[in-house]
């Protein structure tokens, strides 16, 4: 791995786009995991909730590294609390990740008919929702070298539309699952249905912090 202090020397933007590949690693893992716990192989998938967890403690370490290297001087481009701000967000996403992957080796839960293909388009627009945001802090560097102006910070600011309204359609798609799980309550245990509902919020709240994580980096655009 890249020194953190010798990065921060040519953009402190570099050091945040490390931290979120490795965030994107961790949520990467989620896809993965319901493929074995569908077939129900919990030992695959508690074999992956493991590498879900060490992916995000390798975030987590990251971002203290970060943290006690982010310069304190007069000169920084940006502020150095709004860079603080991105980093927490992105790594709150990789421990809502980890916690899926926990939450899933607890039992092998129970569905009705019609609920994995639900259920997927919920995942996809989630998952989406967060790549959507990733790409808005891979534009980053970028932005610097072009002094936060230009073609580049038009980019960020579509970038950021698009990632509030996959997140409205995931919330929308979340509250569609929800019902249909209550409305198929007899048809699985109240264990089953819990279970469920956790992962839906997991999933929802990936989705909620990469909407903000999308408007943090606009706030520091339009205040820089």
């Amino acid at each position: 791995m890249r020194s953190i202090a010798k990065v921060f020397g040519r953009s402190p933007f570099v050091p945040l786009q490390m931290h979120m590949e490795k965030v994107a690693e961790c949520v990467g893992k989620v896809r993965e995991i319901f493929e074995p716990y569908r077939k129900g192989d919990m030992d695959r998938v508690i074999a992956i909730a493991e590498d879900m967890s060490m992916l995000e403690h390798e975030a987590d370490e990251l971002k203290h590294d970060i943290r006690n290297h982010l310069p304190r001087g007069l000169f920084m481009p940006v502020d150095r609390s709004n860079l603080l701000r991105i980093l927490s967000t992105q790594d709150s996403i990789a421990n809502h990740a980890e916690n899926i992957g926990v939450i899933l080796t607890f039992k092998h839960a129970g569905v009705f008919e019609g609920f994995d293909p639900a259920f997927d388009t919920f995942v996809n627009l989630g998952l989406d929702t967060f790549k959507l945001a990733q790409a808005i802090v891979d534009e980053l560097d970028e932005l610097l070298e072009t002094g936060f102006g230009g073609a580049e910070a038009n980019t960020v600011r579509e970038l950021a539309e698009k990632v509030a309204l996959k997140e409205h359609e995931t919330d929308v798609c979340q509250h569609e699952l929800v019902r249909a799980l209550l409305a198929h309550e007899d048809a699985i245990s109240y264990g089953d249905f819990f279970l469920w509902t956790r992962i839906i919020r997991q999933i929802s709240t990936i989705a909620d912090k990469s909407e903000s994580l999308a408007v943090e980096v606009r706030t520091t655009l339009e205040s820089s």
